[in-house]
């Protein structure tokens, strides 16, 4: 481990802002969300806020100045004074959020302030522009677009004095290529056909030249470029726009339509680029064809992909994007990314992409960085001074309140969309955005002053509200999910309830816990009731997508869960052809047992970075100077899962088998959560998510035999799932044919007269370190399957035929599958 010491070290060094930006994603700084009354479950308590003192926003008035649009005149937020119309004075009486939760009334003053922003906001870009969703279309406008009789490039650059285009079809000398400025900062220029062709080829090299008032010129990359490469043979090389507009036989055509949208997600996050079994950079149709039917045979019905954006630092893990149109070159091409998606679709996945809208590189060369020059925050993309610069992630900050970039911004999300038909975000470092304070050094608590205040940036809010409206009206069936680590109450509430519109919120303070118990607890100091209340400790009316680690456990100088239970004898002990050291036996019971109690007690979507579900060993370590630019543990070694004399077959099967179980029951969907018991002494966790009774046995030593557990509803039980089955590296120790009866407890509808509060129990077996699920048989379904398959035999019986067809069947929960014909 002192290697890795060392390579952390060094990588701090000449990487600091970097590491110190995917620590700040990771869970060693996640908080506790924020607090609330339960309704039924029990997901939380109130939290009190009697005694904080109200925070009223002073409307400053005309909050609108004239800036930038080469089509229409519009207008920016900005500190100014400003009147609000009668008609959004009587909207923002609306507050449907504070009908959710009350304990939000004193913070009335904020929320009434946010809508008359959005709402304002929101009415300006419908005079101006027509809707949302046209001025979300801004990649029909800026950018290189094919005319009749020629290409148009439009480039909004206030800050420059000349500007041309250049590149490989004019030699690189834009003196015959000469741009035009309006008087809102739009340069353009229309590029006549040559001989009935586009005088830009498609896949040429262009860039945009400009000069600033100090008078030097400078070459960028076009800020709305849809393709950006570099030259692989020179190290370090700069990256050059390249002019995509592929001729009709050569663009991809799409052959599926989107797969409907899951009832829960179950989502598989992977980066394309390290997917790979072989040391290199895979490439989008390796991915599509050798790694997403691995992904929908394990039963995920979503997945997210990292890294799309291009960004030219490889090891940012795609978080320092430098060109927000174009995808990632090094996996191949704009086609390639669009069969990645269409074979996804194709197999049922929803795909979701990681957009990074709350920062972007601080490349000049490559980026968006490179048209700042120094001029005001109107002019620039960017806020200037300390509000522009993120001191931790070294990168630039957006003017929210700035027309173009709100037209930069939510035209990048509709472009996705529509280009390349992804089927929903997962938006990046939403707490830097919602603050002023970004988050650094803040330890939130839960305490709603912390949420609501002038350190609140209510452009960010504005801003995060339109992308949500714009992305849901543009795809009813989308899925959005927000990175926050704060707990910002309403960022899962509807924009029509002045939430912030996101569909979900990850659940970042789960990793944070299993990482400190595995670290630093004994199997005898683990607390069964801080598990529950770490795992339930949610706002009951804003989804969340839990997850046991993400890519952030899996950086360089951290490890994952089954590196943290097995560490070394992980390269020595994985075979099934010894018995297992305890370690290891420990080590893969525990791993079930972690990752299927978060995804069914911490929320209503699943997360599994790619490699995790069957216990990936080793960390993440992108190339670089220090280890010699090796790619050899930047990789998936997919052989550990698929060796069939080696125990990750077991992890990797009970994570099939988990999402099979929400596939056919549809937890995660279900409101109905319910924790019964939380047994320090027992060491043992017992709830009921939707009509399934859970049960979790973390003793390292006891078998519980004749366990009462309470459920809710009475009848018979029977095993859906059990991590002690031998086909997931279990004992077997758990009769899957065993019948339980339930038994009512104490006095129907008093629940103080119940056992642990459940109105009935029935009676189980619990070996140590496992969890088994139980179903409740459909006693009447069961009888008519029973007749029915009795009624199939005696007609096979009777069939005057030499020919025998075997008729197999099981009842697993209330269905029969039957293997044979069908009859």
């Amino acid at each position: 481990m002192e290697e890795k010491r060392s390579v952390l070290l060094e990588q701090m060094e000449i990487r600091a802002p970097l590491l110190t930006h995917l620590l700040l994603h990771s869970s060693r700084n996640k908080q506790n969300l924020v607090k609330q009354k339960p309704v039924e479950l029990t997901l939380g308590y109130q939290q009190n806020p009697n005694g904080y003192k109200v925070f009223s926003f002073g409307l400053k008035g005309s909050i609108y100045e004239k800036v930038s649009s080469g089509f229409k005149s519009i207008a920016v937020m900005t500190d100014d004074k400003s009147t609000m119309s009668s008609s959004v004075e009587e909207d923002s009486e609306n507050i449907g959020i504070l009908h959710a939760d009350s304990s939000l009334e004193p913070y009335k003053d904020h929320f009434k302030y946010r809508l008359k922003r959005y709402l304002h906001q929101k009415k300006l870009i419908e005079e101006h522009e027509g809707s949302l969703e046209e001025f979300a279309k801004g990649y029909l406008k800026f950018g290189f677009n094919r005319e009749e009789d020629g290409t148009l490039y439009r480039e909004w650059a206030p800050a420059a004095q000349e500007a041309q285009i250049i590149g490989d079809f004019n030699g690189w000398d834009g003196s015959n290529h000469h741009m035009k400025k309006d008087q809102f900062g739009v340069w353009s220029i229309k590029i006549p056909d040559s001989g009935g062709n586009p005088a830009i080829p498609h896949n040429s090299r262009v860039k945009f030249r400009f000069k600033h008032s100090d008078g030097v010129w400078v070459d960028r990359i076009p800020a709305w470029i849809k393709y950006a490469t570099v030259d692989p043979a020179r190290f370090a090389a700069p990256y050059d726009g390249v002019y995509w507009d592929p001729p009709h036989s050569e663009r991809y055509q799409f052959k599926y339509p989107r797969p409907p949208k899951p009832k829960a997600p179950r989502i598989y996050e992977a980066h394309v680029g390290m997917s790979s079994s072989e040391p290199r950079i895979n490439s989008y149709r390796e991915f599509a064809d050798d790694i997403l039917p691995r992904i929908r045979e394990n039963n995920y019905n979503t997945v997210q992909l990292m890294a799309v954006m291009e960004h030219s630092y490889y090891a940012s893990f795609g978080y320092h994007v430098t060109n927000f149109f174009a995808v990632s070159s090094r996996s191949g091409t704009p086609e390639d990314l669009k069969y990645l998606i269409d074979k996804a679709h194709s197999l049922g996945l929803h795909v979701l992409m990681d957009v990074v809208h709350s920062h972007a590189s601080n490349n000049v060369t490559d980026g968006l960085n490179g048209f700042d020059v120094g001029q005001r925050s109107q002019e620039s993309y960017f806020h200037i001074g300390d509000r522009g610069y993120h001191k931790l992630w070294d990168s630039r900050l957006f003017n929210y309140a700035n027309w173009e970039v709100l037209r930069f911004l939510l035209s990048n999300l509709r472009w996705w969309l529509e280009e390349y038909k992804f089927d929903g975000f997962r938006f990046d470092g939403v707490t830097s955005m919602l603050y002023h304070h970004h988050g650094i050094n803040m330890a939130f608590t839960g305490n709603y002053k912390e949420y609501f205040s002038e350190e609140t940036d209510v452009d960010a809010v504005v801003y995060l509200m339109l992308a949500n409206c714009l992305v849901h009206g543009i795809l009813p069936d989308s899925t959005v999910i927000a990175e926050d680590v704060s707990g910002m109450p309403g960022l899962g509430r509807p924009v029509s309830e002045v939430g912030i519109g996101f569909d979900y919120r990850l659940a970042m303070a789960i990793p944070d816990k299993w990482i400190d118990y595995v670290k630093n607890k004994k199997d005898n100091e683990w607390s069964m009731k801080e598990i529950s209340l770490n795992l339930t400790n949610r706002r009951y009316t804003e989804k969340c997508v839990a997850y046991a680690e993400s890519h952030d456990q899996s950086i360089v100088g951290d490890k994952t869960i089954a590196f943290l239970l097995m560490d070394e004898e992980m390269y020595s002990s994985m075979s099934c052809l010894t018995d297992a050291s305890p370690t290891i036996e420990r080590g893969i019971a525990l791993h079930k047992m972690i990752h299927f109690i978060t995804m069914t007690l911490g929320g209503e979507g699943y997360l599994n970075f790619m490699g995790n579900e069957f216990g990936h060993p080793e960390w993440i370590d992108f190339p670089r100077e220090g280890n010699g630019w090796s790619y050899e543990k930047c990789r998936r070694q997919w052989n550990l899962a698929d060796t069939d004399h080696l125990r990750y077959k077991f992890m990797n099967a009970f994570d099939k088998a988990m999402n099979l179980l929400d596939d056919r029951f549809s937890f995660l969907a279900s409101t109905k959560q319910i924790v019964s018991s939380t047994n320090n002494e027992d060491k043992v966790i017992v709830f009921e998510r939707g009509d399934l009774v859970f049960v979790f046995n973390f003793h390292p030593e006891n078998t519980y035999e004749g366990y009462k557990v309470g459920c809710d509803l009475p009848g018979k039980y029977r095993v859906a799932l059990d991590s002690d089955a031998r086909e997931f590296g279990g004992h077997g120790r758990v009769g899957h044919d065993a019948d339980h009866f339930t038994s009512p407890e104490g006095i129907p509808g008093v629940p103080e007269t119940n056992f642990n509060n459940r109105p009935n129990s029935f009676k189980i077996l619990s070996p140590p370190r496992t969890c088994v699920v139980y179903y409740r048989v459909d006693e009447s379904q069961e009888e008519n399957k029973s007749a029915n398959l009795g009624q199939v035999e005696e007609t096979v019986a009777a069939a005057d035929t030499d020919v025998n067809i075997p008729v197999e069947s099981k009842v697993v929960g209330d269905k029969i599958e039957e293997d044979g014909d069908n009859y």
